[in-house]
């Protein structure tokens, strides 16, 4: 059997071929769209495994293709090629360095992902949740220079917090520009005025059409305290099919939230696991302190854990890594995968 390692661009692909022992067989590079891969492969053994390196934005047309003909594919995370590289005898970077430690990394790690008939739902509510962010950042730039717009219309005019994400508020401030004289500040005013009532409106819309998808997909996860549509649809985004994970351990760590262990002689000891996937960890925490604020069940356990002599931060943590054991167990017996 041979493993062929592609590091796919936006113009080409280029593949290397290496055999049980990860010795190099053949190279090739490809312009993007291309079927040439298959004949070439099949000249040098029926029997072979892809390797494509875990960027699905630029490598999901190539998936179509070989899984449409029926071949075996794995998905290679790049962290996992960095050791190859460092490892390979050609010192520096280039194409085919980088698809010979795709397919040597796929040689070593034997429990790769691979792709699923059911990501796609989850790839629509990642676009979405993606999208949502987008805009969200937009809306808050515009809300800022709006604000210094009306300062510099009149200083004394003053703004709540927060406030301009009300329908009711904004028509209030067009309202008081309607009374001023005209200006070129004033003419900007309006104008941002209407582009932050279109962007409420928008994110409201992707709003309704999230807490619709969750239903569908895991509606668990809305009677989770703490977690609405949007954490939802951000958990599910970013965990997608849980058969992925084999156990809440496994995704604790995709999501950084278990402690990784940093004993040395007598010192026994656990440190803050920074890596992992930090939007996941992110949608965890921000369930973790509104479960803190208003679920009595959580703020008991948080007692529990600051009476064992934990600080309010390492009791937070430990309320997390609770959290990922209910969301790993309210995916398991989600309709999606009953």
């Amino acid at each position: 059997m041979i493993v062929i390692g592609l590091d796919v661009h936006k113009q080409t692909v280029t593949a290397v071929a290496v055999d049980e022992a990860g010795r190099p067989l053949a190279e090739m590079t490809i312009q993007v769209g291309s079927d040439e891969l298959l004949a070439w492969a099949a000249e040098l053994d029926e029997e072979r495994l892809w390797a494509v390196e875990d960027c699905r934005q630029l490598t999901r047309w190539l998936e179509r293709q070989l899984l449409g003909l029926g071949e075996d594919l794995v998905r290679v995370p790049p962290r996992l090629t960095v050791p190859e590289r460092r490892a390979g005898r050609t010192r520096g970077k280039s194409d085919p360095i980088d698809a010979l430690a795709i397919a040597r990394a796929a040689l070593r790690e034997p429990d790769l992902g691979r792709p699923r008939p059911d990501e796609q739902r989850y790839r629509e509510i990642k676009l979405l949740v993606d999208h949502r962010d987008d805009l969200v950042d937009q809306r808050r730039r515009t809300q800022q220079r709006l604000r210094w717009h009306l300062f510099q219309l009149d200083p004394t005019y003053v703004v709540p917090l927060r406030m301009l994400g009300r329908a009711s508020h904004l028509e209030r401030v067009s309202r008081w520009l309607a009374r001023r004289a005209p200006a070129l500040p004033l003419r900007l005013a309006r104008e941002l005025v209407s582009n932050c009532r279109s962007l409420n409106r928008t994110i409201a819309e992707l709003d309704r059409e999230l807490e619709q998808r969750v239903n569908k997909t895991a509606p668990g996860l809305l009677e989770l305290p703490g977690c609405a549509a949007v954490t939802a649809a951000k958990l599910l985004a970013e965990v997608g099919p849980i058969d992925r994970f084999k156990s809440d351990a496994q995704l604790a760590r995709h999501s950084g939230v278990a402690p990784v262990e940093a004993s040395s002689g007598r010192t026994q000891r656990h440190r803050l696991d920074r890596s992992g996937n930090r939007q996941l960890n992110a949608a965890l925490y921000r369930i973790a302190i509104t479960q803190a604020r208003y679920h009595p069940a959580a703020r008991d356990y948080l007692e529990r854990k600051r009476a064992e002599g934990k600080s309010r931060r390492d009791a937070i943590r430990c309320l997390k890594r609770l959290l990922v054991r209910v969301v790993f167990n309210t995916l398991k017996a989600s309709p999606a995968l009953t």
